[in-house]
């Protein structure tokens, strides 16, 4: 897979078999792997007895809709260019337009497989001491962390 900017101010993505698509794929799948939302998992870092309820009632169903809508959108135009490119090699776009859904998609994911496999901010593990399934989330959290400063640096400046 090779990432890179576009004239128009937006991301190439060129697919190059089977594996490129299904990594793609897995940004969905990642991000909803907790347990909970990643809503509900924010409010319930609100400790306030008097401010929590109102979080839970107000702002979780607002960000559980804007979470699901950055990811509906990634899911769409993941398998609508994998269908475009018959399912082998091709290019995916990420526009301009799309940045902030892509980028919260991925920032999704993340915080799934951070949470899940306990990757803190600032640490680095040593991937080879890692069971393979961590490793692999691992990988995938950083290569979701590369496309995010790719979209930083090119698209949402």
């Amino acid at each position: 897979m090779k990432i890179m900017p576009t004239l128009e101010g937006g991301l190439r993505i060129d697919i190059e078999d089977d594996g490129d698509w299904k990594v793609l794929q897995g940004i969905t799948h990642d991000a909803v792997s907790c347990d909970a939302s990643l809503g509900s998992r924010m409010g319930s870092l609100i400790t306030d007895a008097e401010l929590a309820p109102d979080w839970e009632e107000y702002i979780v169903p607002d960000l559980d809709e804007t979470f699901q809508s950055e990811l509906t959108h990634v899911a769409t135009a993941v398998a609508a260019a994998r269908v475009e490119c018959g399912g082998g090699a091709g290019p995916l776009w990420i526009t301009r337009a799309e940045a902030e859904m892509w980028y919260g998609a991925l920032n999704q994911a993340r915080l799934a497989l951070e949470e899940i496999h306990h990757f803190g901010p600032g640490e680095k593990p040593d991937a080879a001491a890692l069971p393979a399934n961590s490793r692999n989330a691992l990988l995938r959290s950083q290569f979701y962390c590369a496309v995010q400063s790719l979209l930083l640096e090119y698209v949402m400046r």
